[in-house]
């Protein structure tokens, strides 16, 4: 595994006498391997926080949500999270692709607390995972699996503390039609939609730009 801390890390540990301190948290909190207390906590979350990096070199920091244990400790150094259906830029699973470093941060809101990792990502549309019949997985495309460089709890002093109210409604759940995405029935993009989507359109109603950017305004998507 690489040194955590390189030059540059170095040069402001140096400046603010914190190098001491810096190698101490290091030998504190960081880990090789998923400890028992980070699997449940990583279990128990309901979306987290995926850095990845594209062709240009600029981090892409998106958000992935799914339901309570979508996020799957396979062992100590792999986790597995599942892909579900997105806008078609595929901006993390085509970074992945090209460039396997990531970053995950999971925070929970209500306690505060949060653990932040660091590994190497695959993406498969075969994952045995997806064969499985596993309820947070169900309707997931892909599945990403992530191999461990390293894992650390981070201080949770600036986390504001925010409440749970509901559950996103276009997150799979088995039994149950997920209800299509709103932005798949803006008028200026049903020529280019896939055809499996182009119904929605037609079946649900269209919206201009200006009435789905309301709707997001609203939080009624």
């Amino acid at each position: 595994m690489a040194p955590l801390y390189g030059a540059q890390h170095r040069a402001l540990q140096d400046e603010f006498d914190m190098r001491p301190l810096a190698d101490r948290v290091q030998q504190f909190i960081v880990h090789p391997e998923i400890q028992p207390e980070h699997r449940g906590f990583i279990e128990s979350r309901d979306c987290f926080f995926l850095t990845t990096i594209d062709h240009r070199g600029y981090p892409t920091v998106s958000h992935k949500g799914g339901s309570p244990g979508f996020v799957r400790v396979v062992d100590g150094t792999t986790l597995a999270f599942p892909s579900f259906d997105g806008n078609g830029m595929f901006l993390s699973l085509g970074n992945i692709t090209a460039n396997p470093k990531v970053g995950l941060l999971f925070i929970d809101f209500e306690t505060p607390h949060r653990i932040r990792l660091h590994g190497d990502a695959t993406v498969s549309r075969d994952d045995p995972l997806l064969h499985d019949n596993l309820p947070a997985f169900h309707g997931a495309e892909f599945v990403v699996r992530v191999t461990l460089a390293e894992i650390f709890v981070n201080c949770p002093r600036y986390i504001h503390r925010y409440q749970r109210v509901g559950s996103a409604p276009h997150v799979p759940q088995p039994g149950c039609e997920t209800p299509p995405a709103t932005w798949k029935r803006i008028d200026g993009l049903q020529d280019v939609l896939p055809a499996r989507d182009r119904h929605i359109g037609e079946e649900y109603g269209l919206l201009t730009p200006d009435e789905y950017a309301e709707r997001v305004q609203q939080g009624r998507t």
